[in-house]
């Protein structure tokens, strides 16, 4: 079997992507989402139940990512202030206001896509 390699300028997109970080977060997730609140986070903050705030494992704290319900089209605009969720499978913990904004009230299908970035240390 053959393997044909993307290449954008001359240059592997494997290497671009490790390269230059912002065309990672072009790229789109699908996964399982799952809820969450009431812990401190791994920035510090409160996953309030009411505020539209996320954990993901690898974006950087306050990227603003919009997640979309795969099974209603519903879709909602978060902020990442958390790490996890760590269960295989699932891409991101949602706060109770963020599942409730895309119709879910446990585990749900979505869709992951980077709106923006707020430059921030982890």
């Amino acid at each position: 079997m053959q393997y044909r390699h993307a290449r954008l300028f001359g240059l592997p997109l494997l290497i671009l992507s490790v390269l230059c970080p912002t065309l990672q977060g072009a790229r789109a997730e699908s996964g399982i989402a799952s809820v969450y609140s009431g812990e401190k986070t791994a920035n510090g903050e409160y996953a309030h139940a009411g505020r539209l705030t996320a954990a993901h494992k690898s974006l950087p704290f306050g990227t603003m990512v919009q997640v979309t319900n795969r099974s209603n089209g519903r879709s909602v605009i978060v902020r990442i202030n958390d790490r996890g969720p760590f269960i295989r499978g699932r891409i991101i913990d949602l706060t109770p206001a963020g599942a409730r904004a895309i119709g879910v009230d446990g585990l749900a299908k979505v869709d992951l896509r980077v709106v923006s970035r707020e430059a921030r240390a982890d």
